[in-house]
């Protein structure tokens, strides 16, 4: 067995809460630069109020994150990760830790699988839930991490604390809940593309026994014969990390594909000065009409390798610390 084996007793709802908004954290240090990255090539290029010419020009991803150190300097590659942590621990802890939960809330009595139905439905709602709950800390995040391309001038916020209070006084508090609406079409799009994804090319590895062994190795067993009900986790033999990183990767890939558009125009309505646009439907005209529709898909490699790396730095680390949890909950004393 590649990493912990699973429990005979199933994680329970506070322990997948736990693990996850951990797991996320623990993804989130891991390729944060890489989310900073994409975070400044999305605004490249937006037309500003008030405009400035001392505007740093990025290419690329690992252009772009060499300009910031050589510019910035290093430290700016984890701007805005204290708010990046907060909102990991109470966005990923519902949206994730409470997708199995809810996936059961919309399986119907008796049957014998959970549909794609249920799981799509369950995505939306966690992934809603979520973005209500933590969208302050998403501004305050994007916020940070788009400062350094802005003049000294222009630069207002002192750390965290600052920003909120700053973004409340001069904003409104609806301020701290700029562009939720395309935030929540964002993760729900995220959500189902991810979590609901990651749950079938799982499940599809398992049945088919793809990866069986100790060290992770193919199986040699017939791959169309799928694996009973009962047999499933925990007590599978194949629900090792190999088979957590493949269905992670394709996650990710999914993810970051159908997700790319509504993430661009979240990133600049949040990031926007006051009045620049009207409403999310202006932002995304204005980026059309600058942009075209490749626009839509500006930084789309930094997104894929964040969003790739984070979803197997966190799906890993998810099972594994479920798995922990439970393993200390069941020790003798």
């Amino acid at each position: 067995m590649v990493g912990l084996k699973p429990p005979e007793v199933p994680p329970t709802a506070t322990v997948k809460f736990f693990s996850a908004g951990t797991a996320a954290c623990i993804a989130d240090i891991c390729t944060f630069p890489l989310d900073t990255a994409k975070v400044r090539l999305q605004i490249q290029g937006e037309v500003r109020i008030p405009r400035s010419t001392n505007t740093v020009e990025y290419r690329g991803v690992l252009g772009t994150l060499s300009t910031m150190v050589r510019t910035e300097g290093p430290r700016s590659l984890y701007s805005g990760l204290v708010a990046g942590l907060q909102r990991q621990m109470s966005f990923a802890s519902i949206r994730i830790g409470l997708y199995d939960s809810v996936k059961q809330l919309y399986t119907p009595k008796g049957a014998e699988s959970t549909g794609l139905l249920a799981r799509l439905l369950a995505g939306c709602t966690t992934g809603a839930v979520a973005v209500t709950c933590a969208q302050p800390t998403d501004v305050v995040k994007v916020r940070f991490q788009a400062l350094g391309a802005l003049p000294e001038s222009s630069r207002r916020y002192n750390g965290t604390v600052d920003a909120y209070r700053t973004i409340a006084r001069e904003e409104g508090v609806r301020g701290l809940w700029r562009g939720t609406l395309p935030n929540i079409a964002r993760n729900a799009i995220i959500n189902c593309g991810e979590l609901v994804t990651y749950d079938l090319i799982k499940d599809a590895l398992l049945r088919a026994q793809l990866m069986t062994g100790e060290d992770g190795t193919e199986s040699t067993a017939p791959r169309a014969i799928p694996i009973p009900k009962a047999l499933t986790p925990p007590s599978c033999p194949t629900d090792n990390i190999p088979c957590h990183f493949v269905a992670a990767f394709g996650a990710g890939f999914c993810a970051t594909v159908v997700a790319s558009p509504v993430d661009v125009v979240k990133t600049r309505y949040m990031n926007a000065s006051p009045g620049q646009y009207r409403n999310v439907p202006s932002c995304l005209l204005a980026l059309l009409l600058q942009d075209g529709v490749a626009g839509l898909y500006k930084g789309f490699v930094p997104s894929f390798l964040r969003l790739g790396s984070w979803n197997v730095v966190m799906f890993i680390s998810y099972e594994q610390l479920q798995r922990l949890v439970m393993l200390a909950r069941s020790a003798p004393p």
